[in-house]
């Protein structure tokens, strides 16, 4: 039996997104297994588990036709982030979330992919709106959805991750989609 999963490819000016791909994996096991850059995340406790979370990307690729992109800095072709729509069992709705890896951090990358994956979900996916699901002490992440535009608008229990700051980003179009 094949699966096959959709592949969008964006580009920005120093990135590209793409679904991720088997050459990812220590990447994203690297950053899931660090228990202080992945704690906003879920991290992960051994590299078992962090492989079955970039499993269920793929799968979230497949029952959904979106998910995390790796974001690839195209001068090395190397995974230096994930960024994407996100929205398992137990979402609220669709949010759209970034992670940047060790030794990316500083290069506003999380900001530029971010931007890219919010115009493909409102232009390709046809999304009205979306979230970002951040925990109430991630002060990077809460002050980048703020540049991103997007405002605080409630406070609800994460199924994962226990208490989670609820951030509405400008509809499509706000964002010029």
């Amino acid at each position: 039996m094949s699966l096959s999963l959709p592949s969008p490819r964006l580009t920005t000016e120093r990135l590209i997104l793409r679904v991720p791909e088997a050459r990812d994996i220590d990447a994203y096991v690297a950053f899931l297994t660090d228990p202080v850059r992945a704690e906003g995340f879920g991290a992960e406790p051994d590299r078992p588990k962090a492989w079955r979370w970039f499993a269920m990307n793929l799968g979230h690729w497949a029952l959904h036709g979106y998910g995390y992109f790796t974001m690839e800095w195209k001068e090395t072709g190397d995974a230096c982030g994930m960024t994407g729509i996100w929205n398992p069992e137990g979402w609220p709705e669709p949010e759209l979330g970034w992670v940047v890896f060790e030794g990316y951090e500083g290069r506003g990358i999380a900001r530029e992919g971010a931007e890219r994956a919010r115009r493909w979900a409102y232009e390709d996916l046809g999304l009205a709106t979306l979230t970002s699901n951040i925990v109430p002490d991630n002060a990077r992440s809460i002050a980048l959805a703020e540049r991103l535009g997007a405002r605080y608008e409630r406070t609800y229990r994460n199924v994962h991750m226990g208490e989670d700051m609820l951030y509405r980003h400008p509809g499509p179009e706000e964002c010029g989609a």
